[in-house]
This record gives C-alpha cells, sequence and structure tokens, in this order.
C-alpha cells in the first residue's frame, strides 16, 4: 500500500533572514563510501545456504547473521557490516521454553572452548545437547503484516509500504531424547532491505493429543562482545551498541525505558575469561517476559511468542543513532508517519464540537478530539448518547475532519472485585504501576473492552486517545473470568489491550497512546515534556518546547511525539503563562505554530477555539498552509543542530535522502533574542543524500547553488533577525 504524497502550491512566509555569505566547502567532493542513511538502495536482504558446511547467513550489506545447521541449529556469527565489527562472542541456544515444568533449549551447541569469540574451525567439533529441539529443516516464507492497517492517505506525505521488504527465514525443530513428543518450534527470522536490522520470534505448536502447560520462554539468547573492558566494578556499566526492542512494551516514553520488562542486559557468569574479575561485564542479551506466559496450549494449537527487532548501531554518535532509530520505525511502525494536526476541544456538548469542527477545517487542522474533563463518555451503552456522538462524526466527516474522544484505563480504582491483587496480601493496593489499577481480565476490563469496541462500531468515530493504557500489572486474582491466576495474568491482559489496538489499525481507528504501544499499532505518545511547565510563563514555554523537541528525536521521530498547547489556563500560571485571548497574545502563539509546525511536530492544541478574530485566523491558516506545502519534508527525519538555551540561536534540520523527495531538507533556525545575530551554522546535507552542490532558498526566495563538502556539509554565513524564524530549504541540482 503506497498512498501518493500531496503536492502543496508554493507560498512564501515573511522572510527574516539575510545571506552573507556562501558556503564554505572544506575540499572538492571525493570518492566516498555509500552511506545507508542516506542511500539505501543497494542493502538488499539475501539467503545464502552453504550445503557443504551446512551453514546459512542472512546478510544485507549492512548485517549478517550466519547460522551452523548441524549437528544442531545455532547462530554463530553476528557481524555489524558497515564498521566490520563481530558482536557475537559465543553460542547460545536458539531459545528455551519451559513446558510442564521442564526447561527445554531449542537448538544451541556445546564445547566451545573459550567465550570470548568463535572461531569457523571451532564449529565441526561442537555437539548438540540430546535434550534440546533439534534442527529437522530450514524454509523460506514471505514477510507478511504483523497486522492489518488501513492507512489514512491524507495523512501520510511520502509513499509507504507494509510489510517492509526483506528475507524471512524459518528454522525447524523437534523435540529431542526424552522431549514432548509432538511438539514443533519455528524460530522465525526476517532481515530487511536497507536496514541494519533483524527480527526474531518463535512459534511453538502443541501436536500432540493432551494440553502442554507453557510456564515460561526466553525468545532470543545472545551472547553478545562486552562494550569495556574493566577489571574492577564499572561504576556505570555500559552495554553493547545495540537498540533491542520488543512488540511487548508498555509503560515508557522512548523505546528503551519501554523495554525494561522483556529485555534484560545481564552479567555472564558462565563467561570466566573475561577481563571483569567479579564478572559483571554487560555481555549476555536475553528477552522474556516478565511473568508466565502460564498459557495452556490444546492440542492443535500455535502460541507465537513476541517480537524481538535487534539494531545494529554503526556508531556512537548521536545523530546517528537518532536518524537509525527513526528509520526502523518508519520500517516496522509505518502508521507512526500518520501526522494529523490536532485541536483538543475542552467540551463535548454538541454546539462546542460543532464550533470545533468548523474552525478546523476552515484553517486547515484534520482531527478534533474530546479531550479529558470534556464530558465525553466512550463507555456510555445509551443509544440516544451513540446516535449523537455518531452525527458528530458523520458532520466531521463531511468537512473533511477526524473525530474522536479520550479515555482513561489503568491509572484509576474500579473496586476491589475487578482491581489487580497483590500477590502478597491478596487485596488490591501496593502493587500496581499507578498504585491501584483495574485489571484487564476482570468482568469490569472486559466489559470495559467490548464497550470500546461498540462505540467505534455504532459512531463512526476515527481516533482514540487511550490514556493510562495496560501497564504490565499482574493480578493474583483466582476470580477474574480472563485469567486463571498469577502466572497468567500478564500476558492475557497485554494480548487483550494489543488485539484491540490491532483491531483499530484495521478499521483506520488513529490510536494517540501516550505510552510504547507503537509495535502494536499506536501512532503517537507524548514527545517529553512535564504537563506542570505549561503553567510557566509564556516566554519559557516557548523555550523549552523547542528543549524537548530536541530531546525528544533523539528516541523517535518528529511524527510520533506530540505536544501540548494549552490555549486556555492548564495547571495555573493565570494570565502570564495562558494564550487565551488569542489576539491579545498573537506573536506567542504565532511563535508556537512556528516551533511545532517548523519540527513537524503536532500538539494537542487544547482549548474551546483556534481562532478569535479574523486577524488571529490568518496566522493559523497561514502557517497550516506553510506546513501543507513543505509536509513530506517537515515530517522526514530531524538532526538536532543547536539545543535551545536562551543565549543564542537553536534549531534542526529536516532530512530526505529519497531521490523522488522534491525538497531533501529544511532547516528551522531560532533566534530568541531581542537582537539580531550573525551567525556561521553546518547544514549536514550529507544525510538528505546531497553531494557535490546543493541549491538553497531561504525563507522561500533568493535560490542559490552552493558547493558542499566532501561530507555533504555547507557552512552559511547568516544574519537572523531579532526573535527571529528563518527556514531554508535545500534541493538537489539538476
Amino acid at each position: 500500500m503506497k498512498p501518493r504524497p500531496k503536492v502543496g502550491v508554493t507560498t512564501s512566509v515573511g522572510s527574516s533572514a539575510l545571506l552573507l555569505g556562501a558556503c564554505v566547502a572544506s575540499s572538492p567532493a571525493a570518492e566516498r563510501r555509500v552511506d545507508w542513511l542516506a542511500e539505501n538502495a543497494p542493502f538488499v536482504a539475501r539467503l545464502s545456504h552453504d550445503r557443504q558446511t551446512q551453514s546459512l547467513a542472512l546478510d544485507n550489506g549492512l548485517v549478517r547473521r550466519e547460522f551452523r545447521l548441524a549437528p544442531n541449529a545455532a547462530c554463530v556469527a553476528f557481524d555489524q557490516l558497515t564498521t566490520g565489527q563481530s558482536l557475537l562472542r559465543a553460542i547460545r541456544p536458539e531459545a528455551r521454553v519451559t513446558l510442564d515444568g521442564v526447561e527445554y533449549s531449542v537448538g544451541g551447541l556445546l564445547g566451545q572452548p573459550v567465550q570470548n569469540y568463535v572461531l569457523g574451525e571451532w564449529l565441526d567439533t561442537l555437539t548438540s545437547d540430546p535434550a534440546a529441539f533439534q534442527f529437522e529443516s530450514f524454509g523460506v516464507e514471505p514477510i507478511a503484516a504483523r497486522l492489518e492497517w488501513k492507512p489514512r492517505a491524507e495523512w501520510l506525505s511520502r509513499p509507504v509500504e507494509w510489510p517492509p521488504r526483506g528475507q524471512h527465514l524459518v528454522l525447524r525443530f523437534a523435540p529431542g531424547a526424552a522431549g514432548p513428543a509432538g511438539v514443533r518450534v519455528d524460530v522465525h527470522y526476517e532481515l530487511y532491505d536497507g536496514l541494519p536490522l533483524v527480527a526474531k520470534w518463535f512459534t511453538l505448536t502443541n501436536g500432540s493429543t493432551h494440553a502442554l502447560q507453557l510456564d515460561s520462554f526466553t525468545s532470543e539468547v545472545l551472547a553478545l562482545v562486552e562494550p569495556e573492558s574493566l577489571v574492577e566494578n564499572a561504576p556505570w556499566p555500559q552495554r553493547p551498541n545495540l537498540h533491542v526492542e520488543t512488540d511487548c512494551t508498555l509503560v515508557g516514553s522512548n523505546g528503551d525505558t519501554a523495554q525494561r520488562k522483556t529485555v534484560r542486559w545481564l552479567r555472564d557468569p558462565s563467561y570466566t575469561t573475561q577481563v571483569s574479575y567479579p564478572l559483571e561485564s554487560i555481555s549476555l542479551l536475553e528477552c522474556a517476559p516478565p511473568l508466565g506466559p502460564g498459557l495452556r496450549i490444546e492440542p492443535g494449537e500455535t502460541f507465537e511468542s513476541f517480537r524481538t527487532f535487534e539494531l545494529a548501531f554503526d556508531s556512537h554518535e548521536p545523530t546517528r543513532k537518532a536518524l537509525s532509530l527513526a528509520r526502523m520505525y518508519r520500517a516496522i511502525a509505518p502508521w507512526t508517519q500518520e501526522n494529523p494536526l490536532i485541536f483538543h476541544v475542552r467540551s463535548a456538548d454538541d454546539a462546542s464540537v460543532r464550533a470545533a469542527i468548523d474552525q478546523a477545517a476552515d484553517v486547515g487542522f484534520e482531527l478534533v478530539i474530546m479531550t479529558f474533563g470534556s464530558g465525553f463518555d466512550i463507555e456510555s451503552t445509551d443509544p440516544a448518547y451513540l446516535a449523537r456522538i455518531k452525527a458528530l462524526a458523520d458532520y466531521a466527516h463531511s468537512k473533511g475532519v477526524a473525530l474522536g474522544g479520550y479515555s482513561l484505563l489503568a491509572s484509576r480504582s474500579i473496586d476491589a472485585a475487578n482491581d489487580v491483587v497483590n500477590p502478597a496480601t491478596g487485596k488490591p493496593g501496593g502493587f500496581a504501576t499507578f498504585g491501584n489499577s483495574p485489571c484487564v481480565e476482570s468482568e469490569w476490563g472486559q466489559r470495559y473492552f467490548e464497550k470500546l469496541y461498540a462505540f467505534f462500531e455504532a459512531t463512526g468515530c476515527d481516533v482514540l486517545e487511550h490514556d493510562g493504557s495496560y501497564p504490565g500489572d499482574a493480578c493474583a486474582s483466582t476470580s477474574h473470568p480472563g485469567h486463571r491466576g498469577y502466572e497468567d495474568s500478564y500476558w492475557r491482559q497485554r494480548d487483550s489491550v494489543a488485539r484491540f489496538y490491532r483491531w483499530c489499525r484495521a478499521r483506520g481507528v488513529y490510536l494517540n497512546v501516550p505510552d510504547w504501544w507503537f509495535l502494536s499499532g499506536s501512532s503517537k505518545c507524548a514527545m517529553g515534556y512535564r504537563e506542570t511547565n505549561w503553567s510557566l510563563p509564556r516566554a519559557q514555554q516557548e523555550l523549552i518546547e523547542r528543549q524537548n523537541i530536541h530531546d525528544g528525536v533523539r528516541f523517535k521521530s518528529p511524527t510520533m511525539g506530540w505536544m501540548f498547547v494549552p490555549l486556555t489556563e492548564y495547571h495555573g500560571g493565570g494570565a502570564a503563562a495562558t494564550i487565551e485571548p488569542l489576539d491579545e497574545h498573537l506573536e506567542h502563539y504565532e511563535q508556537r505554530l512556528k516551533n511545532l509546525l517548523g519540527a513537524g511536530v503536532q500538539a494537542c492544541w487544547r482549548g474551546p477555539r483556534l481562532y478569535d478574530t479574523p486577524r488571529t485566523r490568518e496566522v493559523v491558516a497561514r502557517w497550516v498552509a506553510w506546513f501543507k506545502q513543505h509536509r513530506r519534508i517537515l515530517e522526514s527525519d530531524l538532526v538536532p543542530l543547536r539545543r535551545a538555551d536562551g543565549r543564542d540561536w537553536d534549531g534542526w534540520i529536516h532530512v530526505d535522502p529519497d531521490p523522488a523527495a522534491h525538497e531533501r531538507a529544511l532547516a528551522a533556525l531560532y533566534n530568541p533574542l531581542d537582537r539580531a545575530l550573525r551567525r556561521t551554522i553546518r547544514l549536514p546535507l550529507g544525510y538528505a543524500g546531497l553531494h557535490g552542490s546543493a541549491r538553497l532558498l531561504i525563507d522561500g526566495r533568493e535560490p542559490r547553488e552552493v558547493e558542499l563538502a566532501a561530507d555533504g556539509s555547507c557552512k552559511l554565513e547568516l544574519e537572523l533577525s531579532p526573535r527571529g524564524f528563518v527556514w531554508i530549504v535545500a534541493h538537489e541540482t539538476r
């Protein structure tokens, strides 16, 4: 599915900069190696099979994962090809499963002399654990979509591909000696085109005549090269230069913090030849659920584990790591590129919602959310209420605007019968992430989700802002209808939420979820901010907002994080913090539009209206039109240039290396001072795939061809006007 990007009409939004000097190039363009972040076309995933050595390899020119198939199957190499570094130091099983109380390895090879490295000449001497699941065969299958997605083409500024291209390898295993007869474990690997990224998961099929208990599993085990070599204890231990993420993430505002329950970076006591005298280097990766799953697998049933994604960075440099993450999310969660302009209307009565829809449509906003505290009730089963919301949704759709609302799930208490039960006390309280939380598989929890399914079916609404989504709490109740006890409660609850989110994406329902549910279908979480900061004086909000964006895009692309603009008072602060009346604070209001739209980051604009006078309307409409004209490049990956500190200029640059892109880069530069600044600013246009020369337009005018340095960068001497905003577009020279 490849929605066609829209083409805007060229306009200009006020010049506030003067080009004083031409590009400074350090040297002529020289022969260069292909950088996958700028030119990913050559990096196609391939699978090779060497029958003589009984080995398989997945390779795309960026990473390579090699497997030996005899006497059992195991990963024997994991290489970062850009750097030429081996990531793997020792062989481990492909997975571990505990069935009916007995743990079994899946694959693996024994007898490696030392745990520091793997030599090819050792492989023929290694043996198989007879109790482990034994390799039988391998296959190559098409890459299938993890979830069904109905994209909103009008919110996508570039073609997308789902599922991503690549290779899908399946290693098939059967029980070893004294193993559970009739059970098969298939270990799946996917390697994607153009990314140093490997995905892994397993399926377990019960082909026996009796039920099995899957007590626990570990779906990935990697003995990795230690990132540091210290004899003594490390005060701040480092970990290998991999980003590892599962689609079983929960509470968190970035992909690392959300992994705490499933991704474990461990010390390896079996690695006795490491330099660390107490054997404490971080050199072992294991991926497993925090509890259970504790599931009963009936005859003929197949269980699928969560998926683990392993991104092998080619540098420790923050910009390259951030761009690598953004490229990964575009491939494995392309719905995160849907980036509508969002109006949070604070009252859910008909008149307020219709007025909000009218104003949104008038100035180009695309989505209206009936926000928290608005009176919106997604849990209502009243036919009259549902009919009223359907009428509002129909009205919004007639204006080209999406409509939906807010719902709170976990950060509240229902009652003792439905809240999660503390295993230590047998009662709710003192255990849940938020203190108390309803169990998703309690009677209340099951009814709650039934109401959500019914609401969207009845009303045709197309957005859910789902606050306090399931945070990973287990529940010791034995009376809740959706789980048998403590051991299966984590998996059952998380699966119910993920299943609902997948259902929403198949219907085209857009999901705002404050936590890290991107790989299950969410499109946005918070960029990263403190809500009480919106009670600060307006000038401080402007600057901190740009700091939050600068910091947040280290972990997510601009389209993945929302910001917040309280048009009316929020968390206090009085008149000094408040934008309303909008016309009276129009300069500040316009600055917030420049900040956010210049970053390609959508905010939740919360209030009763988007404009209050014709003058205010003109400003909002003009900047929305500017954003839509440059939408593709503004929604592209963002490279921070200088973090806001209020003492000098700050800004960032968007880059798009796709040769099909009309605009290859857009720099947004801000001067927070009340005096002009003259600065020489380096633009890293190599990340936009530009080399040799580029054509630059400052504030939509003054096209000029500039020479680029060997790394694709150029330096511009600029004068930034007082409290000015400068935008510079870069085009490829033809």
